[in-house]
């Protein structure tokens, strides 16, 4: 009798790479819940997603079917930031946990970012136009409204007006040049946020945090899933390819290496990195 045929679980890597692969419907809050696989291996992504729907359901049963936008969005903020007690995590706003969203739903504590993507789903499906802003400096949302646009700082609930946002962005203006360019308009800073790149400053933030703490472990696995999500940004190989040298990981690290040095051949750290690289390979 032949045996049964048997199938290995796909790798929460496996995973993440089925989630990005494609632009088109990019599930961003799936994504994001499924980088916290790393701390939590045996994490259940879609019991984590459930949790969202029951705090969006919650919501949408109070709120008359013809509400209209501007009391579906006072509603909403009042339920996210003072019933819910979603807010900014101001006294330890570098724990990686910040950046994890199922740490995020039990403490009601985050960054910009995690705290907007649940905002934006409750958002959504409360018939409201929400997306999320790749705002220099701080992740924010923006909302459609019959009005005009409304944007939100998910750190503290507050909307922010013109002059608040150009204030914010003082710090990241170009100095104009003696050509008389004129300075980029805030409206091109205020664009919807691809998934992908939502994604990217997810994973970017916890590289940073884990390469301040020295902790190459967690560090290689962002790295990794930033490859995955970005293939064609080479610097991500290359600063794959560090972090797994510290782990003494060097075979990996010399492959990783060596296609950012194929694609980026003229970079201007490119010789400091064939002497790394000749240094790996003679230890390989």
């Amino acid at each position: 009798m032949p045996s049964p045929l048997q199938f290995d679980a796909p790798s929460a890597l496996d995973y993440f790479a089925v989630l990005v692969a494609e632009d088109a419907g990019f599930p961003v809050l799936e994504a994001a819940v499924a980088v916290a696989q790393d701390d939590e291996p045996g994490l259940d992504v879609q019991g984590v997603l459930a949790q969202v729907d029951v705090l969006a359901d919650r919501l949408v049963r109070r709120v008359p079917t013809d509400a209209a936008p501007l009391q579906r969005l006072r509603l909403l903020n009042q339920y996210f930031f003072q019933e819910l007690g979603f807010g900014g995590n101001i006294n330890d706003y570098y724990d990686r946990s910040n950046s994890s969203l199922p740490a995020v739903l039990r403490t009601r504590r985050g960054i910009p970012l995690t705290l907007a993507l649940v905002y934006i789903e409750i958002a959504t499906q409360l018939g409201l136009q929400a997306q999320g802003v790749c705002f220099p400096g701080h992740f924010l949302v923006k909302l459609r409204m019959p009005m005009g646009e409304v944007v939100i700082d998910p750190f503290t609930g507050r909307s922010l007006d013109r002059e608040e946002l150009e204030e914010r962005l003082l710090p990241y203006r170009q100095p104009p040049s003696r050509l008389g360019d004129e300075a980029v308009p805030l409206g091109l800073f205020l664009q919807p946020a691809p998934g992908r790149e939502v994604t990217a400053r997810l994973l970017r933030n916890l590289k940073e945090i884990h390469r301040s703490a020295r902790d190459w472990v967690r560090l290689v696995a962002v790295a990794r899933r930033l490859v995955i999500l970005l293939p064609d940004d080479w610097e991500e190989r290359r600063d794959l390819g560090l972090a797994l040298a510290q782990l003494g990981l060097s075979g990996d690290a010399v492959d990783a290496l060596a296609l950012y040095l194929e694609h980026r051949p003229q970079a201007a750290d490119a010789a400091a990195m064939r002497r790394k690289l000749s240094a790996w390979r003679r230890a390989h």
